[in-house]
């Protein structure tokens, strides 16, 4: 009879010498561990992960995990030998911008030589609120390799200048229980941001209602209705 795993961990999809490679759940790592913890992570950019392990967060489109492993790798082995992590950070966005490039994603956008167009990766409209703001949920893995390669999770125009106008984007890779968290911190930055706050200060405080809210679930829809969702 097998043990059953511990959490955060759903099962193991590799190794890469002494590493293993670990498929964890994100969400439990967001609320219990480490609130910044994103699409993956190794020890050297989350303490929360032991040294010898990979975390990969469960994907709801798994088509991503070649690009994360691949970076960690680059990232861990360059923190190994003492690289800043910034700069480890730098080096593994390198080989995973050129990975996708090869895996044929920035040809999908640009087709006929054109810019890219962001409308392109809308996957489907969440809601339109009454203050005119169009949350959209859109295709992750395109806007990592075309438009950022670090974003993550959601995002909106105040931050990003490839997002249109009064629009917000929440990752299809997230799974749905988890998108209203994410949509929470998205609109509260959005909406002191639209007040002159800076990113940094708003993005501070919409992570410590984001985890207030994962602790105190009965209270997320209260939370959202004060930022315009009705």
């Amino acid at each position: 009879m097998n043990t059953p795993l511990k959490l955060p961990y759903i099962k193991e999809v590799g190794q890469r010498g002494r590493i293993i490679i670990w498929v964890v759940d994100g969400t439990y790592v967001r609320t219990h561990l480490d609130e910044e913890f994103t699409n993956y992570g190794q020890h050297y950019g989350f303490k929360c992960i032991p040294k010898d392990e990979f975390w990969l967060d469960k994907e709801a489109q798994e088509d991503e995990q070649r690009f994360f492993i691949d970076h960690l790798l680059v990232e861990y082995r360059l923190s190994e030998k003492g690289v800043p992590y910034d700069d480890a950070l730098e080096a593994a966005d390198k080989q995973e911008a050129a990975e996708r490039k090869r895996a044929g994603d920035v040809k999908k956008l640009t087709k006929g030589g054109n810019l890219p167009d962001p409308e392109k990766v809308h996957v489907r409209l969440w809601k339109k609120l009454e203050t005119k703001i169009s949350i959209w949920i859109i295709d992750g893995r395109l806007v990592r390799s075309v438009f950022d390669i670090d974003f993550t999770e959601g995002g909106h125009d105040y931050v990003y200048e490839f997002v249109p106008q009064n629009e917000v984007w929440i990752d299809n890779d997230l799974e749905e229980a988890e998108r209203p968290y994410v949509l929470l911190h998205e609109l509260h930055e959005r909406n002191l941001m639209a007040k002159g706050w800076s990113y940094s200060k708003a993005h501070e405080d919409s992570s410590k209602i984001e985890y207030h809210c994962r602790h105190h679930p009965n209270e997320l829809h209260a939370e959202l209705a004060k930022e315009g969702w009705e």
